[in-house]
């Protein structure tokens, strides 16, 4: 059930910030990507989906990453929650939008 969670937030992230879940999943350093994949790890991490699972989601993607750019990433979304009320009014569309 947690891989559809993550899935169905991967297709809906991936189409808001308007790039392709390859790319989400690619080495790309772009910021749209990276904030993308950070809202990623911010919203599994919400549901609540322990670290580990999101980096075994990501490697069977083909992207390979350690626990502290997980960390860093829920992080600098909330954060941004903090100071962009418009931000708050995605997190909370993203949730509802998510069908499990």
């Amino acid at each position: 059930m947690k891989k559809e969670i993550f899935n169905q937030y991967a297709e809906k992230i991936a189409h808001m910030f308007g790039i392709s879940r390859e790319q989400m999943f690619s080495k790309s350093r772009d910021r749209n990507v990276v904030d993308a994949r950070h809202l990623l790890y911010y919203m599994c991490s919400t549901r609540p989906m322990q670290l580990i699972y999101i980096q075994k989601f990501l490697e069977e993607e083909g992207f390979i990453t350690k626990h502290p750019p997980l960390i860093h990433g829920v992080k600098v979304v909330t954060s941004r929650l903090k100071d962009d009320p418009d931000y708050n009014h995605i997190i909370q569309k993203l949730k509802k939008s998510v069908i499990i």
